[in-house]
């Protein structure tokens, strides 16, 4: 049972491998730092943080982030280590809060491998801190205890990491900060507000009413009021849109550059500044969203594609896409909560009236229930009326952002395809799909995801989908167009020969629906069947991640085998688990674990009843990672207030020949080396 701790509490730890799991709700800096039998930290060597992630049985995160992850193995720290802090601190630069009090209470979970949750810390009232210590395994007595912490500190790491008792608290900060601006120089971990001056959605003044139903904000009040999750939303919200599924959400996601720029671009007439955009450090503010045509009095604005902040028109769209999912999500969830209200008045407004046993007799009762459903109507009326505002807006906006989004962002059926040319870097997202809510069926959020992907995808072809009236045997075909189609995307996403995708089809059962892939040969090599080829090519991309994680915990990527692809890797995994036995799951595992952070990425075409007779040993697995489905189906959900979201997979349209045409030009580009 999961121990729900309060300041200064501690709780024994059963496991001594352990992953510490941090959401904040904005991007944070999560670091930690080894102490002595005193609690000293005795040098910069003691301490994990972005720029140096890794120490012996300690890694952490290197970037910042709204979700962490931090790896503990308490066996593997060296015997004069007692304690392990683990730090949280906001990043410095422009944009960045100043504090915690801008921010949700940041929640901090010690889980087992297999995700067990052992104990958990919100940590409450932090106000003018900009960093703090959240809690600390500590040694006693040849065990391992966790502790709630919560000491926070105004005057951010310096002081933090010099009350630690670290020397060289000062430069050691500075050069943390410098490590984190480098990452979030691209990245967003959380899509960022809206500008006030392009978000303002204005509506009819009407008379003033004391029977107003509350409500959570609104399209209408995002500009004015930008929140990020609470507490309570981070229980729903899934790592994908982001998020978090970082979403949705969906859930964090960054790709960190270690590039450096000039900041700004000048604004007189100068040398043209060829440098990528998203490698601009963070300190440097980005320019302002394009002008907006002014609006008539009384009336919206009109929307224009692009109005978010960001360096570059890529990047703007991603921000006004992800501005867009989480309009939708609070007005939605305001209309929600005021219909509720209004449901909930009623109800006690009638109970009232049938508790009175003079209201009982007679007719007396009757007008007062038809008052009592008369305000219920028009509180609903309102609640509708605002949400239909919203909505309007919200759809006037997809139809001016939709034709202008970028390959990469664009669906199957978006002219943008046929201009297609190899890129020649990544893009800033991958679109995986769309996204709807009941309340307007017909406004679809593009579901955008990070690259490099800090997740796998498991596209389901399980039995759970049935009740969509299609059989089995169709939907494994379905799923299999599925992979082949996301295989694509990304293929046409990465400069040429930049991307490798491998295929295990144990049986051979998905050749039909592979064939587009084979035929314009962008494969690294045939699909691997039998259980001869699921061991070959797992053991192929297991060294792979081997020797790279060697290298760079080493600092000798100069040590590489020439011979090495460093091209970034696709295993699409169909039919699982068919030809697998232990080892191979437990090669998998670790591909899904460990592969992404260098390079390697997953793609699982699979029933999760087909994959149960391996008990929990694949729990962590599925959660793992980013569930998709070849049918719209509702389990998605946003990392704001966590609705629940039909999603819809990203469908070719029926005969058309773009999906053969864009991996015939893929193809073409890697023959010719990009040009």
């Amino acid at each position: 049972m999961t121990a729900e701790l309060v300041r200064g509490q501690n709780h024994p730890l059963p496991a001594t491998r352990l992953e510490i799991r941090v959401s904040a709700g904005r991007p944070v800096v999560a670091g930690a730092t080894l102490g002595d039998d005193r609690g000293r930290v005795r040098g910069v060597e003691w301490v994990a943080h972005p720029g140096s992630p890794t120490l012996p049985g300690l890694e952490v995160s290197k970037q910042a982030a709204a979700d962490h992850r931090l790896a503990v193995d308490l066996d593997a720290l060296p015997d004069t280590v007692h304690r392990v802090s683990v730090l949280l601190a906001l990043p410095v630069g422009a944009g960045a809060p100043a504090s915690f009090r801008a921010l949700a209470a940041p929640f901090v979970a010690v889980t087992g491998l297999d995700g067990t949750e052992i104990a958990s810390y919100t940590i409450t009232d932090l106000d003018a801190e900009s960093a703090v210590v959240a809690l600390e395994l500590y040694r006693r007595q040849a065990a391992w205890k966790v502790r709630a912490i919560g000491q926070g500190y105004a005057a951010g790491l310096a002081e933090m990491l010099t009350d630690q008792g670290l020397p060289q608290a000062r430069e050691l900060a500075g050069a943390i900060n410098d490590a984190v601006a480098q990452g979030l120089a691209r990245s967003v971990a959380v899509p960022p507000p809206r500008p006030t001056d392009t978000r303002v959605r204005t509506a009819p003044q009407g008379p003033a009413t004391t029977d107003r139903a509350p409500q959570a904000p609104t399209a209408s009040d995002r500009a004015a009021s930008p929140q990020g999750p609470t507490a309570s939303d981070r229980a729903a919200t899934p790592q994908g849109p982001t998020a978090s599924d970082r979403a949705a959400a969906p859930q964090g996601q960054a790709a960190a550059d270690g590039a450096s720029a000039p900041p700004a671009p000048p604004s007189v007439p100068g040398p043209v500044d060829y440098t990528h955009p998203g490698r601009r450090p963070a300190t440097a503010p980005p320019p302002p969203p394009p002008a907006v045509p002014p609006a008539q009095p009384g009336q919206p604005a009109q929307p224009v594609a692009g109005d978010a902040t960001g360096w570059s028109p890529e990047e703007r769209l991603y921000n006004q896409v992800w501005g867009m999912f989480e309009d939708l999500a609070r007005t939605t969830a305001a209309y929600r909560s005021a219909v509720d209200f209004a449901d909930s008045r009623m109800e006690q407004e009638l109970d009232k009236v049938l508790s009175d046993p003079r209201s009982r007799i007679g007719g007396a009762a009757d007008p007062a229930r038809e008052a009592a459903r008369a305000r219920h109507a028009d509180l609903v009326d309102r609640a509708r009326a605002a949400l239909d505002r919203d909505l309007a807006q919200l759809a006037a906006e997809a139809d001016v952002v939709e034709p202008a989004l970028p390959p990469a962002y664009a669906a199957w059926h978006s002219p943008a395809w046929h201009a297609y040319r190899a890129p020649m870097e990544i893009p800033m997202a991958l679109r995986l799909g769309d996204l709807h809510l009941p309340e307007r069926v017909d406004l679809r959020i593009p579901l955008l995801v990070r690259l490099p992907l800090e997740r796998g995808l498991w596209i389901d072809s399980g039995k759970a989908l049935t009740n969509h009236a299609t059989d089995s045997t169709e939907l494994r075909r379905l799923a299999v167009d599925t992979a082949v189609a996301h295989a694509a995307r990304l293929l046409a996403a990465y400069p040429a020969n930049e991307f490798q995708v491998h295929v295990i089809d144990a049986a051979g059962a998905a050749a039909p629906a592979l064939a587009p892939l084979v035929t314009a040969g962008v494969l690294a090599g045939p699909p691997a069947s039998g259980a001869a080829g699921v061991s070959e090519v797992l053991a192929k991309l297991t060294q792979r991640v081997d020797l790279v994680q060697m290298a760079v915990r080493g600092g000798a990527a100069d040590a590489l085998p020439p011979d090495l692809d460093t091209a970034e890797q696709l295993l699409i995994v169909n039919d699982f688990p068919h030809g697998f036995d232990d080892r191979a799951v437990t090669q998998l595992r670790y591909l899904a674990d460990e592969g992404p952070a260098v390079g390697v990425h997953l793609m699982m075409v699979a029933d999760r009843e087909d994959a149960a007779e391996y008990g929990p040993l694949l729990d962590p697995l599925w959660r793992g990672l980013l569930r998709l489905t070849p049918v719209p189906d509702d389990h998605l959900a946003d990392p704001w207030v966590g609705h629940a979201w039909t999603y819809e997979p990203p469908v070719v349209p029926h005969g058309s020949q773009i999906l053969r045409r864009l991996l015939d030009q893929v193809a073409t580009a890697r023959r010719n080396g990009g040009r």
